[in-house]
């Protein structure tokens, strides 16, 4: 049995998985021979905590909607000199992690269809496009008429 990491390290391993950093888990257990699993374990526990940890080199624009919601729930209350140094430790933008609270927000709100609406608006679009295919069809056919009639005048 492998024996258990100080906290030090995993912190320190945390900070290089998070942003502005943003190592991969692999190069991380590369460099530390610590295993990828060890190290995708603590990374599952960070994110139950609500840390921001992931642990990708993609940008912050293509993060999951879960590392976002951390982000913003770790900005929530922070002031507009602290929101700056949150963001700048991260490799964000004051601006985005209000959008993607906007986003956040708009998801849950009550303008969000409910599933009967979704049902009701995929039953409509269905029946237009059942129309849309036989105002087609009878397009097609007058104008196999009228050229029809053209070529005998």
């Amino acid at each position: 049995m492998q024996p258990p990491f100080d906290a030090a390290l995993r912190e320190a391993i945390r900070i290089r998985m998070s942003p502005p950093n943003r190592e991969s888990m692999a190069e991380i257990a590369r460099d530390t021979g610590i295993t990828a699993q060890t190290i995708y374990n603590w990374r599952s526990q960070w994110q139950k905590q609500g840390q921001l940890v992931p642990a990708s080199t993609k940008p912050p624009e293509q993060w999951s909607a879960a590392d976002k919601l951390a982000a913003v729930i770790q900005a929530a209350g922070l002031s507009g000199t602290e929101l700056g140094t949150f963001s700048r430790e991260r490799g964000l933008y004051p601006k985005q992690v209000a959008r993607w609270r906007q986003t956040s927000e708009d998801a849950n709100g009550p303008s969000a269809p409910s599933m009967a609406d979704q049902r009701e608006l995929q039953r409509k679009n269905q029946e237009q496009a059942r129309e849309i295919r036989r105002l087609q069809r009878e397009l097609d056919k007058k104008d196999k008429a009228l050229t029809k009639a053209a070529t005998l005048l």
